[in-house]
């Protein structure tokens, strides 16, 4: 019985040990697809894509860039260049960047449209912008006279 009291305890601490191993001993080997992605192209793979890529494109003078030729179609996941460009459009019209953080700031909420205002609306929203806030030639930004937090 003794023995098998201490043959229990070893077992215990032998699962301590292990549990207590770092993530890195603990973590699965690589895969093929991991080994494959590591390993540098060979010249023969680099040439097939090459010739790939100029057989499905070509150089426009006009756009100073590659265009996909009609014939084939974009691969699957790629956007095209008019989302890209609303995508880009969406952005810039919520975000500014700001020279003193170094990033992009959001700008707050989606903007309104203001097309859907009647022209006395707007009217009325200059003024009343204009009677609240002054402009500072110096900082060039809008200083808001009741409170002096500035707006860009």
């Amino acid at each position: 019985m003794a023995w098998c009291g201490s043959a229990m305890a070893v077992a215990a601490a032998a699962v301590v040990a292990l549990s207590a191993l770092p993530a890195a001993a603990q973590t699965p080997m690589p895969t093929t697809a991991d080994a494959q992605a590591d390993k540098p192209k060979t010249r023969e793979q680099v040439k097939l894509e090459r010739d790939e890529f100029l057989r499905s494109h070509y150089w426009s003078v006009d756009e100073d860039n590659w265009v996909l030729r009609p014939e084939f179609e974009a691969p699957f996941g790629v956007k095209t260049r008019e989302q890209v460009k609303a995508e880009r459009n969406r952005f810039l019209s919520t975000h500014r960047w700001d020279t003193g953080e170094d990033q992009w700031v959001s700008v707050g909420p989606e903007p309104r449209d203001i097309s859907t205002l009647t022209r006395d609306q707007v009217r009325a929203e200059t003024r009343e912008f204009l009677r609240t806030h002054d402009w500072d030639m110096v900082e060039e930004v809008w200083v808001d006279k009741r409170s002096g937090t500035k707006r860009r």
